[in-house]
């Protein structure tokens, strides 16, 4: 668990990284006064909103390097290259809010029956990703809630985000894992 003081660095990191992407096209480096907590290694996503609506989120689901490293990398991606939306512009940026997710590592959820995933997945505390072959989907706990899912929604969504059918969880060649976030604005 990260402490909310180095939660709310890493949201001021995320916001430092994208206004200076935006005015120098630089990636920021890791500052000097960097918390050690930060430095491990955790998976992490930054969503940005505005105007309550998603504007970008992008993050590694694994840890691949530092957190802080991590989060400097997503934020700038989030902002400026999820497919889903256009480069940010200047002029948006003060209307962003932040978001940045720390993750566990990913469980994969083992069962005998399709019907078990019920009892193993906790809406509003479990975030999925759901792996068939190359086609990888991955949704945040706090989309659930959000949205107003039961679990059977939240893993027809997640197919779906992984561009496979929605009753795709039900397969056996299907994977599927759960992971926790703790969320920072």
């Amino acid at each position: 668990m990260i402490s909310e003081e180095n939660g709310q660095y890493l949201v001021e990191i995320a916001k430092e990284a994208i206004s200076v992407y935006l005015e120098t096209n630089r990636r920021i480096s890791v500052p000097e006064d960097c918390p050690d907590e930060l430095k491990q290694e955790l998976g992490v996503f930054v969503t940005l909103n505005k105007r309550k609506r998603l504007r970008g989120c992008i993050g590694y689901p694994e840890p691949v390097k530092s957190l802080i490293e991590s989060t400097i990398d997503v934020a700038i991606s989030a902002a400026f290259e999820d497919p889903r939306f256009p480069a940010l512009k200047t002029d948006e940026y003060g209307d962003l809010e932040f978001e940045v997710t720390v993750l566990t590592q990913p469980e994969l959820i083992e069962v005998a029956h399709p019907n078990q995933y019920f009892d193993e997945i906790e809406i509003g505390r479990d975030g999925l990703i759901i792996q068939k072959g190359y086609a990888r989907g991955l949704l945040l706990p706090q989309v659930a809630p959000e949205n107003g899912f039961d679990v059977e929604m939240f893993l027809e969504h997640t197919c779906m985000k992984a561009g496979i059918s929605a009753d795709s969880w039900m397969d056996e060649s299907c994977d599927v894992y759960k992971f926790q976030g703790q969320i920072f604005k």
